[in-house]
């Protein structure tokens, strides 16, 4: 019943993806990397989401609340300010300059081998980084919901082999044949989904708990083991609650606005009007995770003590709750977020190797190939690229600091030394080009030498500010000492007046604040002066 279950869910999705979708789309890199900018505000919020939403946020987000506490909410409750500043003052930049990947803005401000040397780095980052933790991600829970190990007579680490080779290969075929269309349609289906099992689990969870009383089971989870109720996390916790205002405000704001594969979801809608709803839609999304994302944890705390391999918690508690016909659902909506993620993470490789490498490099060597071949050499391309992450996925069940912890460290490694170059970028103009590959590589050596050497007692995340502000001082410094008569003709301008794609959307302030007062009642709620005492 959980494979035929599963096997009709993701087969409806596909089908009618596919039947919603012009695959003509994918014969063109607009199409293929943009939808053609047809984008309405509901597909730029449902990818955008879902994008984010892969089985790494099912599998490391539960598990830390399993061994932790909800501190690990700071990652998707906070991030609602970040998306809102991103919708405010980045997008009507993008949409004003036509931007197409994130790396073009560094052209704009430094110049074109600033560009290229962060759209390689970018690239590593989303082979190291992004694209095996996913294929990880989906693994694990896949493994488990589906007792692959019994019935197949395997090892766990076998297992993992097999379902992140599985994994990857569909994810790359779905990529290849639709492009970013048939990405957002799915998404979109997706969604609902998400949204009937956002009320069904906990349902379930509770009767559980409650032995057969849905209300005695939410009395007993949130009024025992207070300890993992605890929102506001200390220095020793999974998310210090200091570090929300420092490292993870940051990480927020580039994750939402300057990753390449989050962004270009909503590059690909219709105006700008239709990119911020689009970002204001997923933001309200983000506040509604936890139900599955973090509220299974607690819920395991409850059923399910002394699990071994932690990373199993979310798999395990649906297996122990749920009836088979909503295990094959949940699978498959677990399966459909690591394919989601996977393939948006796979298409952005395309179009930064095309687009900023590729392309430029014919270019400048005076031969200028047809579209059809650039199309066919993205394609290409991601399909070494998603070899690369098949080999890279498995060995991610060696991280001893636990999967999600792993995965937040590493990724700042890439993302922070191309942040800061973007914000002094943004609001500096006398730092020169060399400076900022210069602020790139100390930034990157620095956090090595702190984080893997020196082994400080101090969280990442506090790391990443303070290299923030060092590194920033320091192109100041260097713009100020060294290259005094350097100045850009870049000026930042977000005014609606100056977008030619559209205007700004008019409402956006209301649902803002709207949203920022959710957010902090979530974390009073889940607090000392709320349940957590």
């Amino acid at each position: 019943m959980v494979l035929i279950s599963f096997l009709v869910c993701t087969i409806t999705v596909g089908l009618y993806s596919l039947y919603k979708t012009k695959l003509s789309y994918a014969k063109t890199l607009q199409g293929l990397f943009f939808a053609n900018r047809n984008n309405s505000f509901a597909f730029v919020g449902a990818s955008l989401l879902l994008t984010n939403l892969s089985a790494n946020q099912f599998i490391g987000e539960n598990e830390s609340v399993y061994i932790n506490n909800l501190s690990v909410i700071g990652w998707g409750v906070t991030s609602v300010l970040a998306m809102l500043i991103v919708s405010e003052w980045l997008l009507p930049i993008y949409f004003r300059h036509g931007f197409t990947t994130i790396p073009d803005f560094l052209e704009l401000r430094y110049d074109r081998s600033t560009k290229t040397f962060v759209s390689i780095i970018v690239l590593l980052s989303y082979i190291v980084n992004l694209l095996p933790p996913v294929l990880y991600g989906g693994a694990v829970a896949l493994t488990t919901l589906f007792d692959v190990q019994h019935y197949f007579h395997l090892d766990y680490w076998t297992s993992i082999w097999v379902l992140v080779w599985a994994l990857g290969l569909i994810a790359s075929f779905y990529t290849i044949i639709g492009g970013m269309r048939l990405i957002a349609i799915s998404d979109l289906t997706l969604g609902l989904g998400m949204l009937v099992l956002a009320i069904i689990l906990p349902l379930y969870g509770f009767w559980h708990v409650g032995d057969g009383a849905i209300l005695v089971g939410i009395k007993q989870v949130f009024s025992t083991h207070r300890a993992h109720l605890n929102a506001v996390g200390a220095a020793s916790d999974a998310v210090p609650f200091s570090t929300l205002f420092t490292g993870m405000f940051l990480v927020n704001i580039y994750y939402w606005g300057m990753e390449q594969y989050i962004v270009q979801q909503a590059l690909s809608a219709k105006n700008l009007a239709h990119a911020q709803k689009g970002m204001t839609f997923a933001a309200a999304g983000k506040l509604f995770m936890p139900l599955l994302i973090n509220l299974p944890g607690l819920m395991a705390v409850h059923l399910l003590p002394g699990i071994e391999h932690t990373a199993s918690t979310f798999p395990l508690l649906i297996v122990e709750i749920l009836p088979e016909i909503w295990i094959g659902l949940t699978v498959a909506l677990v399966f459909g977020a690591a394919i989601t993620t996977y393939t948006a993470g796979l298409q952005s490789c395309g179009t930064l190797f095309i687009l900023n490498i590729y392309k430029p490099l014919l270019e400048r060597s005076g031969k200028k190939a047809p579209e059809r071949h650039l199309v066919r050499a993205s394609k290409r391309f991601e399909i070494v690229v998603s070899i690369g992450a098949m080999l890279i996925a498995p060995f991610i069940l060696f991280a001893h600091t636990g999967f999600y912890n792993y995965l937040q460290t590493v990724s700042g490694f890439f993302s922070m030394p191309i942040f800061t170059i973007i914000v002094i970028g943004l609001f500096n103009k006398h730092v020169p080009p060399n400076a900022a590959k210069f602020g790139v590589i100390f930034f990157m050596l620095s956090y090595f030498v702190c984080e893997y050497i020196l082994e400080l007692n101090f969280h990442f995340l506090h790391t990443f500010a303070l290299l923030f502000l060092l590194t920033s001082v320091l192109l100041l410094l260097w713009a100020k000492f060294f290259n005094r008569g350097y100045e850009s003709e870049f000026r930042y301008i977000a005014r609606s007046a100056e977008i030619k794609l559209g205007s700004a959307w008019r409402q956006r302030h209301v649902y803002a604040t709207l949203l920022i007062i959710c957010m902090v009642l979530i974390y009073l709620v889940f607090s000392p002066w709320g349940i957590a005492t």
